[in-house]
């Protein structure tokens, strides 16, 4: 008598071992720098209720989590990308170096902030102060250019890659970086809010104004192109979604094209003094 065989299903867990690893594989440091930062959000999460000090209207441990998840999420991409960049491998962890060392470091004086129970942002109110904020903008600078360099060599050869996703990852980080330089304005003004004053009412958590102007969403939405396009660069390389359109690449195109357009419709509404939700 035959015997019955069933196959086993996939176990999610087993992927996401898989997944993680695969990220340790491409790029070690910039995982680790990514990864290892997380294990303080549940901490910071923990003593919040606990800290009723206030900091531009909201709990001080808000933005050293947001910092900490964006910082994770920015630079486990970055892994990702790191081994297809078509550079020496003596390059490649020059970058891996800026980019990991950089972002912890403003890690670190935003949750000193944090503690001290003031604003890490736009902050020139004593001499300890204005130094963190000069020292955040200087690290900035120095991801920004680690990036750029990137972006630069992406642009520059075909690194091998399926054209759909490296017009994504093309597109995602040229407005990666010009979504970046949106800081600018920031600092023009001092204030990421137009119209209103610093921590006023806003969506909960994000703390986006709900009263007037706020760059943070133009700010947010053109940076995490970093994520948003290559993806979808990848969606339309596979086999499956080529047999069924013609020319994936100007597909991509397009979804950039519209992706650039909404970025620039909030940072002018933004810039109007208009809110992305009013209630």
């Amino acid at each position: 008598m035959a015997t019955a065989t069933f196959d086993t299903p996939p176990v999610p867990h087993g992927r996401l071992y898989a997944l993680v690893n695969e990220f340790r594989r491409r790029d070690p440091l910039l995982f680790w720098t990514g990864a290892a930062p997380l294990l303080l959000v549940p901490l910071m999460a923990a003593i919040a209720p606990f800290d009723e000090r206030l900091v531009t209207g909201i709990n001080p441990w808000i933005k050293p989590i947001k910092f900490t998840v964006a910082g994770a999420v920015y630079l486990l991409t970055l892994a990702w990308f790191m081994p297809d960049v078509p550079a020496s491998e003596r390059a490649r962890r020059r970058v891996s170096k800026v980019a990991a060392y950089s972002m912890l470091a403003e890690l670190a004086l935003v949750t000193t902030q944090a503690a001290r129970g003031a604003a890490s942002h736009f902050n020139d109110r004593a001499p300890f102060d204005a130094a963190v904020f000069g020292l955040m903008g200087l690290l900035i600078m120095a991801n920004t250019v680690a990036v750029g360099y990137v972006t630069w060599r992406f642009w520059r050869a075909d690194a091998g890659l399926p054209s759909p996703y490296l017009w994504g990852l093309r597109l995602g980080l040229l407005f990666f970086i010009l979504a970046g330089l949106e800081g600018f304005a920031m600092v023009r003004l001092m204030s990421h809010s137009v119209g209103v004053a610093e921590g006023g009412p806003g969506l909960p958590f994000l703390n986006w104004s709900t009263r007037g102007g706020d760059l943070r969403v133009a700010h947010f939405v053109g940076m995490h192109a970093l994520q948003v396009l290559p993806l979808v660069g990848h969606l339309f390389s596979s086999p499956r979604v080529a047999r069924r359109i013609k020319n994936p690449v100007g597909w991509v195109w397009a979804v950039g094209t519209l992706y650039a357009g909404l970025s620039l419709l909030l940072f002018l509404q933004a810039l109007s003094g208009s809110p992305l939700l009013s209630y």
